[in-house]
């Protein structure tokens, strides 16, 4: 089945934009001399270092990748499968419960193309947001910033399901529906990647 994805609310960046996030989390591990090595960065860098991007393709397009929307799918699942309990009523469910969905989804459904393109070679925005945690030395806030593609923004997907699958389209139908509800990537639990979808074939 092939799909078209529009946003209803913007989408976040997940990837981190500092190539040298290994190399970084050593050296905050080692000695003073390493550590005012670290320091001599500057503020510029340490912003852009600290940003959430959207990976680019080959010609510097946004994209999110197939992986990511198949999750997606298995949290959207497993959530259907929670609201709907044992009823074996369900919904394109063969009669069946839906048992170990997200274990399902990996095995018989496929989401292409590896690289889902945006449509865009920049963002539209940055969300900076305060992030709040608990740690052993009391309560702590930082900020986190995000690239953003806004709602509106949209990209066509192919989802197949193997034949004879314990998961059928009509499944898969009802976990898409679920895009209104809780949507794509970071910060999805405030709304952020919200999305309503149409069958194109």
């Amino acid at each position: 089945m092939k799909i078209k994805v529009t946003l209803i609310r913007e989408m976040l960046g997940t990837q981190s934009a500092n190539i040298n996030l290994f190399a970084d989390f050593i050296l905050s591990k080692c000695d003073d001399d390493n550590k005012k090595k670290q320091e001599l960065e500057t503020a510029e860098h340490k912003e852009e270092a600290g940003t959430t991007i959207f990976p680019r393709d080959e010609n510097g397009e946004l994209i999110m990748w197939d992986y990511q929307f198949k999750g997606f799918l298995k949290e959207a699942g497993d959530s259907i499968r929670l609201c709907k309990g044992s009823e074996v009523g369900l919904k394109g469910g063969k009669g069946k419960k839906w048992g170990s969905i997200k274990s399902k989804i990996d095995r018989f459904v496929l989401v292409s193309p590896r690289m889902i393109r945006l449509g865009k070679t920049e963002p539209d925005n940055i969300c900076e947001r305060p992030l709040r945690c608990e740690t052993m030395q009391g309560p702590r806030i930082s900020v986190s910033r995000s690239e953003v593609v806004n709602a509106g923004t949209s990209f066509e997907i192919e989802i197949e399901v193997m034949d004879n699958s314990p998961v059928t389209e009509a499944m898969v139908e009802e976990m898409l529906d679920y895009g209104k509800w809780k949507g794509l990537l970071q910060w999805r639990n405030s709304g952020r990647g919200r999305f309503k979808w149409e069958r194109l074939d």
